[in-house]
């Protein structure tokens, strides 16, 4: 399968550090920055961008119908909580936006965040309630789009005659994510996409041969997905500094805090996000070009791949060995990576058929950065990832 390489819309803000505005380098999340970075994305042939979803985060629907105006290619991969809107309503405003942008909605089904996120916009259900509940909504919203009424009881939902009376045309791919036994069963049964955070190779092929099996029981194949940072240079050298100079720039006290709230989280997706590093700046490389820095400030996807464009190629065409297709990208800043990646990066991917490029390390690519300690190799926005 070909490999599709999205790119991702900080909504929530942006900057030259992890953290937004860190260091006085803060970027609003304007319509106008906004659509440079998704004018940027189409331009240089990103399939789509993410749009996540959560308390400190644009809404996700009426950003990506502003800068559809401002974009001819690039799709939107949309991100909602299924306990909010109602399939029903979800379903006639994935119609609506298909129809008005000449069919350039993907959806992103966000089962959750951590139980705060959750109060705060008034759902109070158990972990495997909340998934027992996205398979319902996935259930009427696949029904409405049918273009034949469907009625349906569960324990969470009840409707009658549902139904999107133009249906969307494409129907838009469902990407899902999770890493709980839960989420899993979910996703074997309603997903398009499988999205995982960004694990190293080994743990990454455990869970596509899982969910293959999974899905084919259920009578249905997956595409898989991975939601990565990125630091791509022209050098291994200069993307090393990067990373360096990111990790400078994280307060401590902010690190402290943040791996506190992740030791105590409900998301497997997270757990196995904080196990790969523990919190510790002396445990960051999990796998060769394989940087967990990011995870000891933010939650969700914590990893990055960093290196040279050519090592960042082979580490993706990896991972599309093992199986997956889809990639989600960002960086910090994200106008400025997006050029780096796309520029750098994207050409070495366009025909994955061919020869895989060779990067100066490949002999020895089971090597890490000198003075960077070995680690054995062993996923909120993108998903709840539990």
């Amino acid at each position: 399968m070909p490999v599709r390489v999205h790119w991702f819309l900080p909504t929530s803000g942006d900057g030259r550090n992890v953290v937004p505005g860190a260091g006085g380098h803060g970027r609003a999340p304007s319509l106008d920055y906004l659509a440079q970075v998704a004018r940027a994305a189409d331009q240089l042939g990103f399939d789509a961008v993410l749009t996540p979803t959560g308390t400190w985060c644009e809404d996700a629907w009426i950003v990506t119908a502003a800068l559809s105006q401002h974009t001819t290619n690039l799709r939107f991969l949309v991100a909602f909580r299924p306990g909010i809107t109602n399939p029903t309503l979800a379903a006639q405003q994935a119609s609506t936006f298909q129809r008005l942008t000449g069919g350039r909605l993907l959806i992103n089904i966000v089962t959750g965040g951590d139980a705060d996120e959750q109060h705060r916009f008034g759902d109070w259900l158990s972990h495997d309630e909340r998934y027992e509940r996205t398979g319902e909504f996935l259930t009427i919203l696949r029904g409405a789009w049918s273009g034949q009424p469907i009625d349906y009881e569960g324990t969470h939902y009840r409707v009658d005659g549902a139904v999107v009376v133009e249906p969307p045309n494409p129907v838009p791919r469902v990407f899902f994510g999770g890493a709980s036994p839960a989420a899993e069963d979910v996703a074997a049964r309603h997903a398009d996409v499988y999205l995982l955070w960004g694990e190293p190779p080994g743990m990454a092929r455990e869970r596509i041969e899982r969910m293959r099996r999974k899905a084919g029981q259920a009578g249905r194949e997956l595409r898989f997905g991975m939601r990565l940072h990125v630091i791509a240079r022209d050098t291994e050298k200069e993307a090393w500094h990067e990373a360096d100079r990111l990790l400078d720039a994280l307060d401590p006290s902010l690190v402290e805090a943040v791996q506190e709230v992740q030791a105590s989280t409900e998301s497997v997706g997270q757990q196995r996000m904080t196990a790969l590093h523990g919190g510790r700046r002396d445990k960051l490389t999990v796998s060769p070009n394989l940087w967990a820095g990011i995870g000891l400030v933010r939650s969700g996807a914590g990893t990055a791949l960093v290196g040279s464009h050519a090592q960042v190629a082979e580490r993706l065409l990896e991972y599309h060995q093992l199986g997956l297709d889809e990639f989600i990208l960002s960086g910090h800043p994200h106008l400025e990576e997006a050029y780096a990646v796309g520029e750098g990066v994207l050409p070495l991917l366009a025909s994955p058929g061919t020869p895989r490029p060779r990067s100066e390390l490949s002999a020895r690519r089971l090597r890490y950065r000198t003075g960077r300690p070995e680690l054995v190799d062993c996923a909120v926005p993108q998903g709840e990832g539990s």
